[in-house]
């Protein structure tokens, strides 16, 4: 008998670490290539964003405050790729710009939302801290397969409240298509 307990410890420690190796095995991939999979998304889907920023200024008036834009940028992006950026400053709006995105952008953009969760975020809206009198705004709207999300927030260094990081992932993807324009 004792002869036996000898050998049953490391057998039984080689069967209970082959589901740590393959988990291991599993996850050193999804954890070494932070790219989102294009398996994530099929020829069915759908999608649309719609980006506003806002440069914000708090104006007084003596008894209240304001917040007045400064400037405004509007980012479309349609299904088939095709881009609008629309600026408007000091209430003067510039020439809209217009692009094409290839397909392989589009379902990048498409993959992220999907795989990330972005549509089941529980948030609307992330307030600007009141001490703040000058700071950007920004509100995305996506649509995916019908189903719309929403959500508003300030940049980081304008609140107190926690931002999801997905939010700011998707916001520089976004911003990086505003930078092909420029």
């Amino acid at each position: 008998m004792a002869g036996s307990d000898g050998v049953a410890k490391p057998v039984f420690l080689i069967i209970a670490a082959i589901p740590i190796i393959l988990a291991i095995l599993i996850a050193i991939p999804m954890i070494i290539n932070p790219q989102i999979p294009f398996t994530a998304t099929n020829s069915d889907d759908r999608i649309s964003f719609e980006l506003t920023k806002y440069s914000l200024k708090k104006v007084s008036f003596g008894v209240t405050d304001r917040l007045s834009p400064l400037k405004s940028e509007i980012l479309t992006i349609s299904n088939d790729g095709a881009v609008r950026y629309m600026v408007t400053e000091n209430e003067h709006p510039l020439p809209e710009k217009t692009m094409t995105l290839e397909k392989a952008q589009v379902k990048k953009l498409t993959a992220l939302i999907k795989e990330t969760g972005f549509m089941q975020i529980p948030i609307d809206s992330i307030p600007a801290d009141e001490s703040k009198s000058e700071y950007t705004k920004y509100s995305l709207k996506v649509t995916l397969n019908g189903q719309v999300k929403q959500i508003q927030w300030p940049e980081v260094n304008a609140t107190s409240a926690f931002i999801p990081p997905i939010v700011t992932m998707v916001e520089s993807q976004l911003e990086s298509v505003v930078g092909q324009f420029n």
